[in-house]
C-alpha cells in the first residue's frame, strides 16, 4: 500500500492552504483559499505555477523559489495544530502487524513530512517518498515509481491511497489501482470521477473494508 500523507494520514490541508496563501501575500498577491485548497496534492513548483498564473502575474524561476520558501516556513510555523486522522495511527500499526508492506509518498519535502511522520509514529523501517527523491511531485506518477522501486513491486500489486484527484490522476498513469478517502475536502464523485475505485470516509472507515480491496486481515 501507497499512502498519501497530507490529508490522507493527517489533517494538515487547511493548514498548506493558509501557508500557500500568506506566502503569496507576502509577494503583494491575494489568492482566495479555495482555489488554494483545488490545489493541495500537486507539487510545489506546479501550484505557485497554477496560482500565480491565474493571478494574473506569472512567476519567473527566483519567485516561485522565493514563494515556495515562505510557504514552507509559514507552513512549520502551524506544525502544532497537525494531528493524525482518524484511524490512521491505528490503521498502519494494523498493516505493520499482520506484515502487509506500506509506504508514505508525499508531494511535500521531507522538511514539512518530518511532525507529521513522527505523530504517527513512522519509524526508519518504513519506506518515505518525498519530492526530494523525485523529478516530479504529482499528478505526475514519479513519486509512485521511486516508491515501488524502493519496495521492489509491480503497479499490479499496489494500492495507492489518496485525498486528492491529483493522487489519483498519479495513481491511474502508474497503472496502480486508486483509493480515495474524503479527509482531504475532495467531494465523493470527483474522486470516483477522476478514477477511484472506492472511496471512504477516512482512514478508519478504510481500515474496516479492506476485505473489498482483496485484503484479509
Amino acid at each position: 500500500m501507497l499512502f498519501d500523507l497530507d490529508g490522507t494520514l493527517i489533517d494538515s490541508v487547511y493548514q498548506h492552504v493558509l501557508a500557500w496563501r500568506e506566502a503569496f501575500e507576502a509577494l503583494g498577491i491575494h489568492v482566495p483559499n479555495w482555489r488554494i485548497h483545488r490545489r493541495i496534492g500537486m507539487s510545489d513548483v506546479l501550484i505557485v505555477k497554477e496560482l500565480s498564473r491565474e493571478a494574473g502575474r506569472p512567476f519567473n524561476a527566483d519567485q516561485t523559489g522565493k514563494v515556495k520558501d515562505l510557504h514552507t516556513r509559514f507552513y512549520l510555523a502551524r506544525t502544532k495544530e497537525l494531528r493524525p486522522l482518524p484511524g490512521a495511527k491505528e490503521l498502519l500499526e494494523l498493516l505493520k502487524t499482520k506484515s502487509i508492506v506500506y509506504a508514505i509518498v508525499t508531494s511535500s519535502s521531507h522538511e514539512r513530512a518530518q511532525s507529521s511522520l513522527e505523530m504517527l509514529g513512522i519509524g526508519p523501517d518504513i519506506h518515505v517518498v518525498t519530492l526530494e527523491q523525485a523529478s516530479f511531485g504529482k499528478p505526475d506518477p514519479d513519486l509512485f515509481f521511486a516508491a515501488m522501486k524502493q519496495l521492489q513491486t509491480a503497479p499490479g500489486d499496489c494500492i495507492i491511497i489518496g485525498d486528492s484527484t491529483w493522487d489519483i490522476l498519479a495513481a491511474r498513469r502508474a497503472g496502480v489501482l486508486p483509493v480515495g478517502v474524503l479527509t482531504g475536502g475532495y467531494p465523493e464523485e470527483e474522486l470516483f470521477r477522476a478514477g477511484a475505485y472506492r472511496v471512504y470516509k477516512d482512514p478508519a472507515d478504510f481500515s474496516e473494508n479492506l476485505d473489498e480491496l482483496g485484503i484479509h486481515i
